[in-house]
């Protein structure tokens, strides 16, 4: 689905990519190389590893920094490629899939290549097959109230999963939500995202085993633009006719940069999102060429993308109306600490962009003061396993 809605944001040709992203990709094949290599019976490919030295030596012959990087994708995609169904998950494949495409997924979504990621609802880490027979099957018991999680850039499914703790699951154990998880391209613009995200939430409320009581949305960082999005541009999708945001009732974010995430413009941030994906560190190098996701983020934007370096301010859209807005902020500093500390954010979103404040009072997004919260002590990934945010999830969701 994601091809036909590429905006210009998203199209990123070769003439677009620089050094720092050959440097980057090639660091992250020699990691993975290094890697393969202390697997057990490894033998070398030697055609493959002598495409791949063609491809590492410096730019000559007239070769372009677009075909290094072409080579240096042909040797990853083997690498990363997808697993049969019905085999063994690998997390660690899952997770450098997900940094890679938050770098360079507008690129991999616009040249076609098989590393992009297709924007699919998962469950388990397996793909979710909207039909309502397959659903009443593979979820083995359904429930009225369904909870969608957004993940992060440069993220996936499978990091709602942190330190033992899983905010959907612990929905399903405690309040008895049925939790279904996105996994999308987060390196292509966030309205691109949420037009996806707009359609396939629609295929999924038509064919869900039983009436849908409640529908919560809870995205991380950028998870909650893409929410945001979806539920905007739903209003234009055949022609305002989507059942799906009349069935919304909750809206929740965590450490959401809804005012953009300065970090991010002095080229940080990135690395901290990065940490979460094994061999991924010399993916932030291509972070500082900035993906469109990476651009949305440090404007905050869902309702249009920036094209180049053309970083206008979006249009301020409102929270849905109809729906219950919530947004819980993370601070690294501590409750007693100074004024600056407590809100200087979470190593990525600073606590008045995650509360979607602004010192205009026409920018400022509204939330209702009993539906906000700062947490405090905790950095960015931190707000996806701590037990004081899972504590408000379920006082705002009983």
């Amino acid at each position: 689905m994601t091809q036909p809605l590429l905006q210009a944001a998203d199209l990123r040709g070769a003439d677009s990519l620089s050094a720092d992203v050959v440097a980057g990709l090639a660091g992250l094949v020699e990691a993975l190389r290094a890697q393969a290599a202390t697997a057990a019976g490894a033998t070398p490919d030697l055609a493959a590893l002598g495409a791949l030295a063609q491809a590492l030596a410096p730019s000559a012959g007239g070769s372009t920094n677009g075909a290094r990087v072409d080579a240096l994708l042909a040797w990853l995609a083997p690498a990363l490629a997808a697993v049969n169904a019905l085999g063994p998950l690998r997390p660690e494949r899952e997770a450098v899939l997900a940094a890679l495409n938050g770098v360079l997924g507008d690129y991999l979504a616009t040249t076609g290549h098989p590393l992009a990621i297709p924007m699919q609802f998962r469950r388990g880490g397996r793909t979710l097959r909207l039909e309502r027979h397959a659903m009443r099957s593979r979820l083995a018991g359904t429930s009225p109230k369904l909870v969608l999680l957004v993940h992060d850039l440069c993220l996936n499914d499978l990091h709602w999963q942190r330190c033992g703790h899983d905010h959907g699951e612990a929905l399903t154990a405690e309040l008895g939500y049925t939790p279904i998880y996105l996994c999308y391209n987060s390196g292509l613009s966030v309205s691109t995202n949420g037009r996806i995200l707009t359609q396939l939430l629609e295929s999924l409320c038509s064919q869900w085993p039983e009436p849908i009581e409640r529908l919560v949305m809870i995205g991380h960082g950028m998870g909650g633009l893409v929410a945001r999005s979806a539920f905007f541009h739903s209003t234009f999708l055949q022609r305002g006719g989507l059942r799906w945001p009349s069935r919304l009732n909750d809206l929740i974010t965590l450490g959401t940069p809804h005012r953009g995430a300065p970090l991010e413009r002095a080229g940080h941030g990135v690395d901290l999102l990065l940490s979460a994906a094994p061999c991924a560190a010399p993916l932030s190098r291509l972070g500082r060429a900035r993906s469109a996701g990476i651009r949305d983020l440090q404007q905050g934007a869902i309702r249009r993308s920036f094209v180049g370096d053309d970083a206008v301010l979006a249009d301020l859209v409102p929270l849905p109306g109809s729906v219950r807005c919530h947004a819980v902020a993370a601070s690294l500093g501590t409750a007693s600490g100074s004024l600056r500390t407590r809100l200087a954010g979470d190593g990525l979103v600073p606590v008045a962009s995650a509360l979607g404040r602004h010192e205009d009072p026409d920018l400022d997004l509204g939330f209702a003061p009993e539906r906000q919260a700062v947490v405090h002590g905790l950095g960015h990934l931190d707000l996806m396993s701590s037990a004081e945010v899972f504590a408000l999830l379920r006082r705002w969701l009983s």
